[in-house]
């Protein structure tokens, strides 16, 4: 479910895209204007209402873009404004009012994941360690660490959920697959190499008897001096 915010001057604002009501993700209507946002409850994806003003909806989409607004952007139009629509304007996509809720919703899903996929990769970074996804490197105290590609992921599953406990099936499932049909030893595997890589900080995965493994999270001045 999805927080979809729609800015529109429609005197009744339900009525800029009426199937998006029909469907379950959670949408909040403001004034179509910039300084709106400012205060505007949190949103995954914006839409603009350019039914009634195509002008003024390409002025505020690229305004929007300008100010460094950069969830997706999707504007609604009639079928006689879409021809006047360009990549100018900004926008992520462009939907018809009368679409439907299928289509709705299979839009919103797709400039989502578009968005994700080019979102800049995160840095990872707790009790000592730093993880780079986008160089696909880890550091311990500034020292880099020998890691193959699947010793990162383990490493960067368990510290990207710092000190919940999963268990061995888990971490099957979510670093290897559900297409792997090696054994949960696979894992246990990994850890003992990750942890020898980790050298007297090895205590940083942390086995929870009878359950798997978490990531502990010490302040890095407490990791150092147990060193």
């Amino acid at each position: 479910m999805a927080q979809v915010l729609v800015l529109t001057s429609a005197p009744d604002p339900e009525q800029v895209l009426p199937a998006l009501e029909l469907l379950s993700h959670r949408v909040r209507h403001i004034p179509a204007e910039p300084a709106q946002l400012v205060g505007a409850p949190e949103y995954d994806v914006v839409l603009v209402d350019g039914r009634g003003d195509l002008v003024g909806a390409k002025s505020l989409c690229r305004l929007l873009r300008a100010a460094g607004q950069d969830a997706p952007l999707l504007l609604v139009v009639t079928e006689g404004g879409m021809s006047a629509v360009s990549g100018d304007w900004g926008v992520d996509d462009v939907m018809l009012a009368t679409a439907g809720p299928a289509e709705i919703d299979a839009r919103l899903r797709l400039a989502l994941a578009r968005h994700e996929d080019v979102a800049e990769p995160a840095r990872v970074q707790a009790s000592g360690i730093t993880i780079d996804e986008q160089s696909y490197s880890a550091k311990l105290h500034g020292r880099p660490l020998d890691l193959t590609y699947k010793e990162f992921q383990l490493l960067h599953f368990l510290a990207t959920h710092p000190s919940r406990v999963f268990t061995r099936e888990q971490l099957l499932s979510e670093v290897w697959g559900y297409d792997y049909f090696g054994g949960t030893r696979t894992v246990d595997v990994h850890v003992r190499r990750l942890r020898a890589k980790l050298g007297d900080q090895e205590q940083i995965i942390g086995t929870v008897r009878n359950v798997g493994y978490r990531f502990n999270v010490y302040d890095d001045e407490s990791v150092v001096a147990s060193r």
